[in-house]
């Protein structure tokens, strides 16, 4: 999870969330990621601020990895084909 920068300055900070309400036994057990917006008075916002991307260029990224996936698909397929011309 990235930090996302919106346009009005605000970030969506990833939290995460583990509560165990009974201690010893994983019934009642929750873990969850979400988001948090903090704006420039919070204590943490210009260390975040250097790292945080906007939407535009998480999207950016998202379709780098979707890319990637497709050659990262087609190199697997073509070593995959290799192999079996080689046990026949």
């Amino acid at each position: 999870m990235y930090v996302i920068r919106l346009p009005d300055g605000t970030l969506r900070v990833p939290q995460s969330v583990l509560l165990n309400p009974d201690e010893g036994t994983d019934e009642g057990r929750i873990i969850a990621q979400a988001y948090v917006e903090i704006g420039p008075g919070d204590p943490d916002y210009d260390r975040l601020l250097g790292q945080s991307l906007t939407e535009a260029e998480l999207e950016e990224k998202r379709r780098g990895w979707r890319d990637g996936d497709a050659d990262l698909l087609r190199q697997f397929e073509e070593w995959k084909a290799g192999r079996d011309d080689q046990s026949r």
